[in-house]
């Protein structure tokens, strides 16, 4: 140490104490202060022979200092160090430049370890390299504490960019800090800068104040769906929403003494379009049975009542007849009043058979009922003879419609066979014929309030229905269709039923030129509202 010391003399004063302007550091304070500090000091020559290690540098390498001096400062390098570090060293301290940076290397007891290792050239008053300073300290336990932090980090990516939902970290201000390849992929699908932006707002639209209490309590929330319309061509999609909260520690500066912490919302979206189609064909499936069998037993009973009516006009005329007879009291008309008298009980013993053949209709619960809701789902059950019909759909509910008191199945039959009958008026041959100028096929349909009343307009761009005809297409087997037609004409006289019995009322628009417009009208029920799903 004295022979290395006496290089930095003229900056000591040796003996004695400080006098007069002598501001030179006393030697003996020095040697304890480089003898003392908290990190491992080495001094070497300029061909890296160790002159001098204080008590750090033996408690770091584990040589102590008379097995090391006089020594190599290689005796400390691993071979795991590659050679363009050393090369890189060597040149940057030979050009009077401090180099730093992390050497491998091995422990006296053989362990490796890491130093983060600065060296400093020594000069003197000519500016020539007389000793080399080192300085180093073992890093491993950091190392490996950031590369453990490093591997968690990844790791948690890797279970995040793998799961088949999209996941998002979000901080207090709304901000996303980490995503997964879901999301990213979420962005362009949706047409959406932020989805996560997006979804929060409908998630506290539907939450309301409860946003606020669950995320002030850290309570996590799921099965939240949300309908997101397609643009275009696309179809519209589903998605399901799930979030916890967690809070993290704060790792700046200015947390240190006050323990500052922030919290994050973990937010996940799952696309569940497939299920909920699954669930929608399902559904439609479970209505068409439902509607096919309330359609056979209305269709048949309708019927019924429609033949009793059919053959109760001529029993009435048979009957005058029966009258006329008795009064003339003549016996010549004994024979032929007999006759009239049997197929009078003929006719009213058809009539009791086909009375008790009636099939009677299973009254069905009354609830609170969005026409929206009905009509879309009426819309869903046509599709496919929308589809091979080629006709535009024009679809304008009013957003927020009253509700009514009714039967949801007898209602969806009433809109079904209006809607039935719209495409049956448009794919008719005698509709071409008798147009043939004109090119668009098209329905709509048009929901509304107007004081106590919903009502709700199906218009077609068909023939429509002359002015003589409108009362009698109500009217059990009447139908405008052509000679020979399938039709029973028994559709409108099972919806006007149906509207009857919600005390409401169905009529043919008579301004409307341009095809065809029913017009329904029901009394609405002001105990609630629906809104369009």
């Amino acid at each position: 140490m004295e022979s290395v010391i006496n290089e930095f003399s003229p900056h000591f004063q040796r003996e004695g104490n400080p006098t007069g302007n002598d501001d030179k550091m006393p030697y003996d304070l020095f040697v304890e202060t480089v003898e003392q500090a908290p990190i491992a000091i080495s001094i070497t020559d300029k061909k890296s022979n160790i002159l001098y290690a204080n008590k750090a540098f033996s408690q770091v390498t584990g040589y102590q200092t008379a097995d090391i001096l006089g020594k190599k400062e290689s005796i400390l390098s691993d071979k795991s160090t590659p050679r363009e570090v050393y090369y890189n060293l060597w040149h940057t301290i030979s050009s009077k430049e401090i180099w730093h940076g992390t050497l491998c290397n091995r422990h006296k007891l053989g362990h490796r370890y890491l130093a983060d290792l600065t060296i400093a050239p020594m000069l003197d008053e000519q500016g020539n390299i007389t000793h080399y300073i080192g300085m180093h300290r073992d890093i491993t336990q950091i190392y490996e504490s950031e590369k453990k932090v490093n591997n968690h980090k990844l790791l948690v990516e890797s279970v995040i960019n793998s799961s088949p939902m999209a996941m998002v970290v979000i901080d207090d201000k709304d901000r996303v800090i980490l995503d997964n390849h879901m999301y990213k992929a979420l962005i362009s699908d949706l047409d959406k800068r932020e989805p996560a932006a997006f979804f929060l707002q409908l998630l506290r639209d539907v939450m309301g104040d409860s946003w606020q209490q669950i995320q002030t309590r850290q309570q996590g929330f799921s099965h939240h769906e949300f309908k997101v319309e397609g643009k275009g061509n696309k179809k519209c999609r589903w998605f399901s929403c799930a979030g916890n909260w967690f809070i993290e520690n704060e790792v700046n500066a200015d947390a240190f003494f006050d323990n500052a912490s922030k919290q994050y919302l973990i937010l996940t979206i799952s696309d569940i379009t497939k299920q909920r189609r699954q669930m929608q064909e399902l559904h439609l499936q479970t209505l068409k049975t439902i509607m096919s069998e309330d359609e056979r037993v209305r269709s048949l009973r309708e019927t019924l009542l429609g033949a009793m009516h059919q053959i109760q006009m001529p029993m009435n005329q048979i009957k005058a007849a029966e009258q006329i007879f008795r009064h003339k009291r003549d016996s010549q008309y004994d024979g032929l009043l007999q006759n009239l008298l049997q197929i009078q009980q003929s006719g009213e013993d058809a009539i009791a058979m086909m009375q008790k053949c009636i099939p009677e209709i299973i009254q069905t619960a009354v609830i609170p009922i969005n026409l929206n809701q009905i009509l879309h789902e009426v819309l869903l059950l046509c599709d496919q003879r929308i589809l091979e019909a080629d006709i535009d759909i024009h679809w304008s509910p009013l957003f927020t419609l009253p509700t009514l008191l009714g039967s949801e199945n007898r209602l969806r039959i009433l809109f079904k066979q209006l809607i039935d009958n719209a495409i049956d008026a448009l794919i008719d041959h005698s509709t071409l014929i008798d147009h043939p100028n004109s090119t668009e096929h098209s329905i709509k349909i048009t929901t509304g309030a107007d004081t106590d009343l919903i009502y709700v307009l199906i218009e077609d761009s068909g023939p429509g229905i002359p002015v003589e005809k409108r009362t009698k297409v109500f009217e059990p087997f009447y139908t405008t269709r052509p000679m020979g037609s399938n039709q029973a004409g028994m559709g409108l006289v099972m919806a006007k039923e149906i509207v009857n019995q919600h005390h409401g009322l169905i009529e043919i628009d008579p301004t409307y030129d341009q095809g065809c417009r029913f017009k329904i009208s029901f009394p609405m029920y002001k105990n609630n509202a629906g809104r369009l799903g």
